[in-house]
């Protein structure tokens, strides 16, 4: 057996006694590697302090994968991997990225290099991103004419509330009809705003929540039982005041838009013993009509 070489202050502690061997030290240390044990705690245990032996009594063992740091650029090597994959350049990569050539280089030269871009589909892919970026500016621009048309309006008197309801319910609502008389409060819709402000004027009109009843309309092929609490939710009212919910026929060789989750059908609210409030709304009405045209500047706001 070969004798571990000792030398005065080599760092080797129990060594320079000269009882141990390289190949019984090699075996403990090899056990100890495949343990976990890192390089610190094998040098530790078996007290050689010396690196160049620590290597050689380890060699051919690799380090457990706890001991192991990680690559700051394994991320960024997989990045870039993906976006060659998807057809990007070089370039467009540096662009992305914000790393060097040489690396992505490295990273991707085992993969098969993009088809070359005609000129004409370097235009289009030009033309996408602008019109991109056409489009995140329009809709920043509309929605700043929103809010700040939303700003203007700031709070509402009893009076605009009103007249605003009478308009509502008479475009919105159910109404009369010569060869049909139904002087009844029934007004259906699918936007929950319509619904909060229309129930927001009937409380104006001091209509008693009692005789308010709701009802809700919606595809068969809907989350209906979704729909019902959506809507219930919202006007603040228990299920029980909910009555029985009309499902519409699915056709299947229509395409419709109103799916998904945001879709929540429509809710009919209906005003019990009514007929008197609406002959008031048309009466409403007909007054709004008859004065519109004779609006006056003192009386714009």
């Amino acid at each position: 057996m070969t004798e571990i070489p000792r030398r005065p202050g080599d760092g080797t502690g129990g060594l320079r006694t000269g009882a141990a061997t390289f190949e019984s030290l090699r075996e403990q240390a090899v056990a100890l590697r495949r343990e976990g044990l890192s390089r610190r705690q094998i040098r530790d245990r078996l007290a050689v302090h010396n690196n160049d032996i620590l290597n050689r009594l380890l060699e051919g063992e690799p380090p457990p994968e706890w001991t192991k740091r990680p690559n700051a650029k394994d991320a960024l090597r997989d990045r870039a991997r993906e976006l060659r994959l998807q057809g990007l350049t070089y370039d467009r990569i540096q662009l992305e990225l914000g790393c060097s050539k040489s690396s992505i280089s490295l990273w991707v030269r085992d993969l098969p290099k993009p088809d070359r871009r005609t000129p004409s589909d370097q235009a289009k892919i030009a033309g996408r991103a602008r019109w991109a970026h056409e489009l995140t500016v329009r809709d920043a621009a509309r929605q700043e004419t929103k809010q700040a048309a939303r700003a203007a309006i700031g709070e509402m008197t009893e009076r605009e509330l009103f007249l605003v309801g009478v308009g509502l319910y008479w475009a919105e609502g159910g109404k009369d009809k010569p060869y049909a008389r139904r002087e009844k409060i029934q007004f259906t819709n699918s936007d929950p705003g319509m619904i909060t402000t229309f129930l927001a004027w009937l409380k104006l009109l001091g209509t008693e929540p009692e005789r308010i009843r709701y009802s809700v309309a919606i595809h068969e092929s809907a989350d209906v039982p979704a729909a019902e609490r959506f809507w219930a939710d919202l006007v603040g009212v228990d299920r029980s005041r909910f009555q029985k919910t009309v499902l519409k026929k699915h056709n299947p060789t229509t395409t419709r838009r109103n799916t998904g989750e945001g879709y929540h059908g429509c809710l009919a609210v209906r005003v019990l013993q009514g007929a008197d409030l609406y002959r008031r709304i048309e009466g409403w009405w007909c007054g709004i009509v008859g004065a519109a045209p004779h609006i006056t500047p003192r009386n714009r706001t």
